[in-house]
């Protein structure tokens, strides 16, 4: 029997390292189905949801360099856009096959038609549609050669007519070309910023993800230089472990110890980031900016020096240019302050709360000393972000995935199906947040089909906790933000999932254990405090006054018990505002 397109597709993707395809089968992907049986060596991985189909394939590929899903004619396509937007903003080499119409219908406002170019084009660094067997090979070749190298998604559109024509050879190279390059400044420009670090006192070095793989290069210049190490909540698991210089996270689930040395420095160098909140960057401070992106360079800040090269080749070549500072005094100052910050996490750590109010601290920390050294966590964009952001420590096995860019709900029950796939041998554990548990729900049933050992630990708070907040911040009485929730662990057991809810704080440490013990799917329902507040590493005035300005509202509106609630949760926290 001849090949297919379908079956000429399906090899390709074998032969580029793709391990599974990610979709909800219907008309138009049904020969590209069939090809995936009768190949045998890719695994079609049914979800219930594209969307979360998407988010697994942007979590496979942050884990293992590229991924696929596909979506069929219409709706089907349309569901994969938020998880795509995702994958692209975290640079995730995701192949997407938008499967469309027939060929023959384009154009006629046929029955799910899209056009799936103009569809596509913002969340995609590739976005094409093949009509004939011709064009198919040489598209996805390009498509898989951009998804690899420029870090993004590359879409291909299908139509369900093609995938049963005979298969034709590319006139051009099938092969893919994975080749890395050595990338960093120039002579000339590596010595003006060996000069620039030689010659300044108080430097902060802040890490963001291009500088995952430089750990080592970092540990060592700071220790030339005697200078501190922040990082963003990206580059954390990576740059945190055995790194005797770091101090922390900034941003907006940061902490005061970062924020604090970086606006103490007088020469900040930016690695590998492209941190997005300019109102935590210092505007006193010389900056420097290295980025394998030149066009990201200065956008974030007022950057003095902005210069394009990979960290870990950059730092490589620039050791030895620079002299071994002897004055270290600045950093001890930011290490003790740092040591300060973590005292004082240690203890909110400890509280345990109450019945029915159990602090989320205190859940992180059980989970922190749990977990496996090798655990792999995704997190909820919310509440449950900053706890894993400042409770889950690295390891330098740990990885913890997120939609940190893109900052979308729902992202970590999907993503840690992406993750248990990829690796099955390893610890997974999603920290979800109520409101982003519900909004996939369904695809539970996903886990338990393919009986995944995921451990869900819902931080149910029955609210939008960080909703909540940024409305009290503003002056405003939270409104909208209550969630009415289904007893989400019966909803587990129903699909064939291990559930279990504590209210008890006492019973967390137990639960937790059992449930990273269970071999197979968990979800752990946490009834937690939703007045626990996360506060910033530089609480403003205007915060402060809007806040104020919040708890009076709702004393004037009767609601007086919101406000105590509220002052009893946060107590601990006072001591940092004052």
């Amino acid at each position: 029997m001849s090949k297919n397109v379908a079956d000429q597709l399906v090899e390709m993707l074998v032969d580029a390292g793709i391990k599974r395809i990610y979709a909800v089968t219907g008309d138009s992907l049904n020969q590209v189905n069939d090809a995936v049986r009768r190949n045998g060596k890719i695994q079609w991985i049914h979800v219930r949801h594209e969307e979360a189909g998407a988010y697994a394939a942007g979590a496979e590929a942050q884990l293992e360099g590229i991924a696929c899903c596909a979506g069929s004619s219409g709706p089907g396509h349309v569901h994969l856009i938020n998880g795509l937007y995702d994958a692209h903003k975290s640079g995730a080499s995701v192949i997407a096959i938008a499967s469309t119409i027939m060929s023959v219908e384009f154009g006629t406002d046929y029955f799910q038609e899209t056009n799936t170019i103009k569809l596509f084009d913002d969340c995609s660094c590739y976005n094409q549609i093949a009509t004939t067997p011709k064009q198919l090979p040489r598209m996805l070749q390009t498509a898989i050669q951009h998804a690899i190298h420029k870090k993004g998604v590359a879409v291909i559109g299908l139509p369900g007519d093609l995938t049963s024509m005979d298969a034709e050879d590319s006139p051009t190279s099938m092969q893919i070309f994975k080749n890395e390059a050595v990338v960093r400044p120039n002579d000339p420009d590596l010595n003006e910023l060996a000069e620039l670090l030689n010659t300044h006192k108080k430097i902060t070095i802040f890490c963001g993800i291009g500088a995952k793989n430089a750990h080592d290069e970092v540990v060592e210049l700071a220790g030339k230089l005697k200078a501190t190490v922040a990082y963003s909540f990206r580059a954390k698991m990576s740059i945190q472990y055995d790194n005797p210089y770091e101090v922390g996270m900034t941003g907006l689930l940061g902490l005061p110890a970062a924020y604090h040395s970086m606006h103490e420095s007088d020469l900040l160098l930016l690695l590998g980031t492209d941190f997005p909140y300019t109102p935590f960057m210092p505007v006193d401070a010389k900056i420097v900016q290295i980025d394998t992106k030149p066009e990201h360079i200065g956008r974030r800040a007022k950057v003095n020096m902005g210069l394009c090269g990979d960290i870990k080749d950059t730092l490589q070549a620039l050791h030895p240019l620079l002299h071994r500072k002897e004055d270290d005094s600045f950093l001890k100052a930011q290490l003790e302050l740092y040591a300060e910050v973590r005292t004082k996490m240690r203890t909110y750590g400890e509280d345990k709360g109450k019945k029915d109010l159990i602090h989320p601290e205190y859940v992180a920390t059980i989970i922190d000393t749990l977990a496996d050294n090798d655990a792999i966590f995704t997190v909820d964009t919310g509440m449950s972000c900053v706890w894993g952001s400042r409770y889950i420590n690295a390891t330098g096995k740990r990885i913890m995935l997120g939609s940190f860019n893109h900052g979308s709900m729902a992202n970590a029950m999907p993503q840690a199906m992406g993750a248990s796939l990829t690796y099955p041998g390893r610890q997974v554990i999603a920290l979800c947040g109520d409101g982003g548990i519900s909004m996939l729900l369904g695809d539970m049933a996903t886990i338990a089909q393919y009986n995944l050992p995921v451990k869900i630990i819902v931080f149910n708070n029955r609210s939008l906790g960080m909703v909540k907040l940024e409305m009290e911040v503003a002056g405003l009485p939270d409104w909208q933000t209550d969630m009415v929730n289904p007893d989400f662990a019966g909803v587990a057991k129903a699909m064939g999932i291990k559930g279990v809810t504590v209210n008890d704080p006492e019973e967390v440490n137990l639960a937790i254990r059992e449930a990273f013990a269970f071999d197979g799917p968990v979800l752990v329902n946490v009834m937690t405090d939703p007045n626990a507040l996360a506060m910033p590493p530089k609480v403003e005035f205007d915060q402060v006054k809007g806040m104020a300005l919040s708890m009076t509202k709702l004393v004037l509106n009767g609601k007086m018990d919101e406000v105590l609630d509220t002052v009893k949760a946060n107590y601990k926290h006072l001591k940092d505002v004052f």
